[in-house]
């Protein structure tokens, strides 16, 4: 699928800003998703606080994630045309709604991709990608972190102060790949001193989890993808495998490297075929981590995992451990500045866009959009 820019939109960017200005209301730039395969960056208006729990963050830097092409391929039916897409960043508090408390006018945050309102049932058991009032909702459900301001629903529990001195640029790595690939890949996937284990997919995901599995020293970590390129960046970030899927049996060549298989499989694709390696290699009382975003069936070999004891995993990421990640950057443990390969201007989202849609080609990773 082709994207697109919209050069001649149904109502133009002067036209937005002459209504604008006309009910008093302010505009800004946008990156705004107009059904699959079809974004354009355009002027729109400027949020505003619409309840007492809100905050207005002036977006200095943001990012492109796996899911926002998802999205633009037609893989999120519930993303509605006319949403501005994006649910990562760091910026300035501009606003703050009369009920916020535990952030300013001026304070510098890291804007979460998950919204919690921090009171209902499923955030009193940390379930907070389900929280009743929130969840996944910036880019999904609101409007989003790719322009230059954003609306953050229950500001007091969905945005991280950031410490002083600190690399901003980095800490957008904080607002859902480290957390994800952590929580779904690395904690769900119970990772253990000495394991054995396997991530598949070497894209921004895979890289967190390979960054964050490290906390817990596995003994040999292999990395699966089909990018040389990739897998190159994976022997630096740690891994002490590497298989070109494209180029050899992963399979057979990591049945044959182990005992009988991985204690973690990690699958970061979101595709049947990466999910089919994982359940292939994962060894009797191992854990299958499925972190990956998938838009189509997996074709689950139950006959013959049934008897392996093993355990599947799945799930949307819920950022409670956002805190002690930012800790662990701000001490220098963790460095995901490492996973920054582009930076562009927000007025050249497009060719952003261009670029992450390309990135074997282009050799990117996470690119850094400033506004």
């Amino acid at each position: 699928m082709t994207t697109t820019i919209e050069k001649k939109p149904e109502v133009s960017n002067k036209q937005v800003q002459t209504k604008a200005a006309a009910n008093g209301h302010a505009t800004m730039k946008g990156l705004v998703y107009n059904g699959p395969g079809r974004i354009a960056l355009k002027q729109i208006p400027k949020p505003v606080i619409e309840k007492s729990t809100d905050a207005l963050v002036k977006v200095i830097k943001t990012t492109i994630c796996g899911t926002d092409l998802g999205i633009l391929h037609g893989k999120t039916p519930s993303v509605k045309p006319g949403t501005t897409l994006g649910h990562e960043g760091v910026g300035v508090i501009e606003e703050v709604g009369t009920s916020v408390t535990n952030f300013k006018k001026g304070d510098h945050v890291i804007i979460s991709c998950i919204t919690s309102d921090g009171s209902c049932e499923y955030c009193k058991k940390q379930l907070y990608s389900h929280c009743e009032d929130g969840g996944w909702i910036l880019g999904h459900l609101i409007n989003g972190t790719q322009a230059e301001y954003v609306r953050i629903p229950h500001a007091n529990n969905s945005l991280y102060l950031i410490p002083p001195n600190s690399d901003e640029e980095a800490l957008v790595m904080l607002s859902d790949i480290l957390p994800t690939g952590f929580e779904i890949g690395v904690i769900a996937g119970q990772v253990q001193p000495g394991d054995t284990i396997a991530i598949v997919g070497a894209g921004p995901i895979g890289m967190a989890a390979l960054l964050t599995a490290q906390f817990y020293s596995p003994a040999k970590v292999y990395m699966i993808d089909l990018d040389d390129n990739r897998l190159e960046m994976a022997k630096k970030f740690g891994a002490t495998h590497t298989i070109n899927s494209g180029n050899e049996d992963a399979v057979k060549r990591t049945l044959a490297e182990t005992k009988d298989g991985v204690d973690v499989a990690i699958e970061a694709v979101g595709i049947p075929a990466t999910f089919d390696i994982c359940q292939k290699i994962v060894r009797p009382g191992g854990h299958l981590a499925n972190i990956g975003v998938h838009g189509k069936p997996v074709d689950l070999q139950i006959q013959n995992l049934w008897i392996q004891n093993i355990t599947i995993t799945m799930g949307l990421v819920n950022t409670n451990t956002t805190p002690m990640l930012l800790k662990t950057v701000s001490s220098g443990k963790l460095q995901p500045d490492k996973l920054i390969t582009h930076h562009f201007k927000l007025d050249d989202i497009m060719k952003a866009y261009e670029v992450f849609g390309n990135a074997g080609k282009e050799k990117a990773l996470k690119v850094i959009i400033e506004s």
